[in-house]
């Protein structure tokens, strides 16, 4: 099926979420936030419902889908007002890239409970001084020639959800035995694992999933913790990274439908001298660039995830690029003409807007800049030489 329609399932799955987000809601999560917990009761839900687990294999108790249907649950919770910010990390990247690379102990362990909302993994990739550039990560792996295992070295930052994830799937980097060039690799570490420590970072954002960096000194492993082949380098860490910026797409378009629709119901009911405001176009106008910006941003979206689904990584690595680089524009604007919509009401905790200016950004910075996002393009697309 071409990307540009969607099929009556997906509409199905599409109405089914959107039930479930409107039992929660925006009023659910202001309550986590300020109790200072995760959403463990919508987590658990949308696990028991399947929505969780929509894109992992049947054989391990998934719904047997890809990242479309998973995108699609992301987005209409996010519409909702109730986002859930670890379904980019647990059950896209780190759930696909152990069903596409785990050992069948692994996904054994893993995949059932990821799906079930019984465990979540959190990822851990950015470093201080390795955040665009992947290839200057210096969290380093090297074998015990005695053991067998490995001992992780390193440290990162800006990593999701670690204190209530049961693992985090680190990207570290070996050393090639003929060339001695560093090259990535992916371990499981427990979150109790000796020598693994979190600090938890002091943000100005207000979610409730907070953000951490880890240390890893001398973190032992045994040689299963290792994910997929040690020789397979970028391909692996590729297969985690497309499905961030495609859930991540999902989830700023998700926020600026809700910001929108927000936005629609002042307008039409606020009244100034006899007329609703909704009624002049310098209101009106800014409201329907925004929700096109956005239906142009899900269809990019949905272009990527049904290129990853398809196999086709190449294609999908440009297209998932381009809907997270689209989706975050699309979202921050949204955002900022609902609060522009509702003037001074749009900075009020009765409607919820205000909070939205900071997260909407994380959109634009998060997993990739914009500017990055940019490079990849004139780079990979036009063939434009680099500057770097």
């Amino acid at each position: 099926m071409p990307p540009t329609t969607e099929s009556e399932e997906h509409k199905a799955l599409r109405e089914a979420v959107a039930a479930l987000g409107k039992r929660y809601g925006r009023d659910y999560i202001t309550t986590v936030i300020a109790e200072n917990r995760h959403p463990q009761e919508l987590w658990l839900e949308a696990a028991k419902l399947g929505y969780l687990g929509v894109n992992l294999p049947e054989a391990y108790g998934g719904g047997g889908g890809g990242i479309a249907e998973l995108s699609i649950v992301l987005e209409e919770l996010g519409a909702a007002g109730c986002p859930l910010l670890m379904m980019v990390v647990s059950p896209a990247i780190c759930g696909t890239v152990i069903a596409r690379f785990g050992t069948d102990a692994q996904k054994l362990h893993w995949l059932p409970a990821l799906a079930d909302g019984t465990r979540t993994m959190a990822f851990g990739i950015t470093e201080p001084d390795a955040g665009s550039n992947s290839h200057r990560i210096t969290t380093t792996a090297r074998r015990d020639p005695d053991t067998g295992d490995w001992l992780l070295t390193g440290r990162k930052v800006f990593i999701s959800g670690v204190d209530i994830a049961d693992a985090t799937l680190i990207v570290g980097r070996t050393e090639d035995s003929h060339t001695g060039r560093l090259k990535p690799c992916l371990f499981i570490v427990p979150r109790d694992t000796p020598g693994f420590t979190r600090h938890r970072i002091d943000m100005e954002l207000t979610a409730a999933e907070k953000q951490f960096e880890l240390t890893l000194d001398d973190v032992r492993l045994p040689a299963d913790a290792l994910v997929g082949d040690e020789d397979a380098g970028l391909l692996q860490l590729f297969a985690g990274l497309n499905p961030e910026r495609i859930m991540t797409a999902a989830f700023a378009i998700g926020m600026g439908r809700y910001a929108l629709a927000q936005a629609i119901t002042y307008a039409r009911d606020r009244t100034v001298w006899n007329t609703p405001i909704g009624a002049h176009q310098a209101v009106a106008h800014p409201l329907a660039q925004a929700h096109i910006d956005l239906e142009l941003a899900r269809l990019m979206m949905q272009k990527a995830a049904h290129l990853y689904d398809a196999g086709d990584d190449a294609g999908a690595g440009e297209a998932a690029n381009m809907a997270k680089y689209a989706a975050g524009e699309a979202c921050v604007k949204a955002v900022d003409q609902a609060v522009h919509t509702l003037g001074g009401n749009g900075l009020t905790r009765e409607f919820g807007l205000g909070s939205l200016i900071t997260a909407a950004r994380v959109a634009r910075i998060a997993p990739v800049s914009r500017e990055m996002i940019l490079n990849y393009v004139s780079h990979q697309t036009l063939g434009l030489p680099k500057s770097y």
